[in-house]
């Protein structure tokens, strides 16, 4: 504790029960203060001396909520949660070697502990398998004896600390980097803390009910295909399906697997579709079952007995351009289009005396694109609040826009999108279901009306082969490993790589700092919580008799998030679930 309290800086790490944060117990804390040396201390361990837990936090407690002291962590978001259960915040400045590593360089390594050290300490870590085991008869952190315990979590915090000096100083040789780390990724953590501490109230019922329907369904679908192979059969087969498609229906083998075998994956099926109505019974069934599975069947067991809420977490470092992910559930898979998936989301309500309020930026790749080529026609199109898709099928049909039929604008949109994410006239044959001369043809149009669209996409593609990377608005860095590649699948799929993410990539960093502006505004204001971020959309929590006022603020502050030449759009709306808001 003398030494503690002297230290300017703590390398700080939880030892615990469980990687789920909310279920997750607190077994020990280690502490390093230089490197080299660290220190154990053992609180909730089985059949080893422990010392006494509230003495002992007690003590903690004035040193890790001492603002004047930098505390330092590997995925220290996870151990916020830990402390807060009891009591204990991290107040001031919180470095994380994670987000550290990932803004220095997203796809150098994995952002795990023996990853990094591994990479940049060329340090060989004890794995946690190594001292308890793996499988179903792994050990949990308390039942791992004291000196095999000490030693690793010791190992841990002083590697952090290394990780720490290294990175820090690394970060310090590129200003952009350092900047993005200190105020966007760093505070972030702090939000997309609260956001996970918060959770989202669900209705179990509901779900119940859709699995059930679901259910009935998928035995539907699995009658209509045994009627098409003329046999049963189980649809979750790879093999059985193979033996019906291929030997029985005599269909023609499109894709192989690596191992040689007549693919049956969602392309292999989506494109055998034009040639027998089975496939598209198989990709219906795989797709409901995956929502059963995945959502109406698990949602329900996540809700925490104590909050009644489902605690979801949130990734940074995982993505290797700065869109963020979620797991435990995953919010960002569930489908948007679909009926099913719009029933998944009025599952997601609001507590009594407030209702959901969604706000989504409208077409933000796009509205990037047009600020990032400064094409004259696309900043006309959006500064002048036209629809992006009609003005493009005007341009390419050469119509005017009262002439244009939703074909028109439908063939529009797929190119506007397609071009984002580098697609190709093959690839744009292929969704529009016409030949790849016309496919060609529309495109040529298209850079003829937007010349300086592609003079952004070659200079992009050039500036990635000289330096490997391109960058987002925020000066993120994007590495496209394969740009040189001698491999011309490889060189190509990087090549639509660079294209696309400076935008996916700027669109992820304005939605971010959209996030840390609301945050700042509302942190302690009970009217408004920040539920969920999926994609390019916000989800909160609004008290019923505050909605105007703040429902025009939440929108103005993600119009305003970040620069461009022209305006961003934010829609949003407002119900009593998700689905309604949406």
């Amino acid at each position: 504790m003398a030494e503690l309290k002297k230290a300017q800086r703590i390398s700080i790490d939880t030892e615990t029960t469980s990687l789920n944060y909310q279920q997750a117990q607190l077994v020990g804390i280690s502490l390093a203060l230089e490197t080299g040396h660290a220190y154990y201390l053992p609180l909730a361990h089985q059949d080893s001396p422990n010392l006494p837990l509230e003495p002992t936090l007690t003590a903690l407690k004035p040193i890790l909520e001492n603002p004047a002291i930098i505390k330092i962590g590997q995925h220290l978001k996870y151990d916020r949660h830990i402390l807060n259960q009891h009591h204990l915040s991290l107040n001031g400045t919180c470095d994380d070697t994670m987000l550290m590593s990932y803004c220095y360089n997203a796809t150098a390594t994995r952002h795990n502990l023996d990853a990094l050290a591994d990479h940049y300490l060329n340090y060989q870590t004890t794995t946690f398998e190594d001292i308890a085991g793996k499988g179903s008869k792994q050990l949990t952190f308390d039942q791992i004896p004291l000196e095999t315990a000490a030693h690793y979590a010791c190992e841990d915090a002083d590697l952090t600390l290394r990780l720490y000096q290294y990175l820090h100083s690394q970060l310090q040789t590129h200003p952009s980097l350092n900047t993005l780390y200190q105020t966007l990724e760093r505070p972030l953590a702090n939000v997309l803390y609260h956001i996970e501490a918060q959770g989202v109230k669900i209705d179990p019922e509901k779900l119940h009910q859709q699995s059930q329907e679901i259910q009935t369904q998928l035995t539907q679908l699995e009658q209509q295909a045994h009627q098409h192979a003329g046999q049963p059969f189980n649809l979750n087969s790879p093999k059985q399906l193979q033996h019906i498609l291929f030997d029985q229906l005599n269909l023609p083998i499109l894709h192989k697997t690596p191992k040689g075998q007549p693919s049956t994956n969602e392309d292999s099926l989506q494109d055998l579709t034009a040639h027998h109505p089975l496939p598209a019974l198989i990709l219906e069934h795989r797709s409901l079952a995956k929502l059963k599975s995945t959502y109406t069947d698990k949602l329900p067991h996540l809700i925490d007995p104590t909050t009644q809420r489902i605690h979801t977490s949130y990734h940074q470092a995982i993505t290797s351009t700065g869109r963020l992910s979620s797991s435990d559930p995953n919010l960002q898979n569930i489908p948007i289009r679909s009926e099913q998936g719009r029933r998944i989301r009025q599952a997601f309500i609001a507590p009594q005396g407030m209702k959901i309020l969604a706000a989504d930026y409208s077409q933000i790749e796009l509205r990037i694109m047009a600020h990032l080529s400064n094409d004259p026609a696309l900043l006309k199109a959006f500064n002048t609040g036209q629809d992006i898709h009609s003005a493009t099928a005007a341009e390419l049909f050469n119509l005017p826009q009262e002439q244009l039929t939703r074909e028109h604008r439908r063939k529009a949109k797929a190119i506007n999108f397609g071009l984002i994410y580098g697609m190709s006239a093959f690839g744009l044959a292929r969704q529009l279901n016409i030949s790849r001369d016309e496919a060609a043809h529309y495109i040529d149009t298209y850079f003829n009306r937007y010349p300086k669209v592609k003079d952004y996409m070659n200079t992009t593609r050039q500036r990635a082969k000289e330096q490997g990377y391109v960058e987002t608005l925020t000066g993120r860095r994007l590495y496209i490993s394969d740009i040189n590649s001698k491999n011309a699948q490889r060189r190509q799929a990087a090549e639509r790589l660079a294209i696309n993410a400076p935008m996916q990539g700027s669109a992820a960093d304005i939605i971010k700092k959209a996030m840390l502006d609301i945050d700042h505004h509302y942190h302690t204001d009970p009217r408004l919580n920040l539920i969920m971020q999926v994609h390019d959309e916000l989800v909160f929590e609004i008290q019923t008799d505050s909605i105007a006022p703040l429902q025009s603020d939440i929108i103005q502050r993600m119009q305003n998030a970040h620069p461009l030449n022209i305006p961003l759009i934010v829609e949003a709306g407002i119900g009593d679930n998700w689905d309604e808001a949406h």
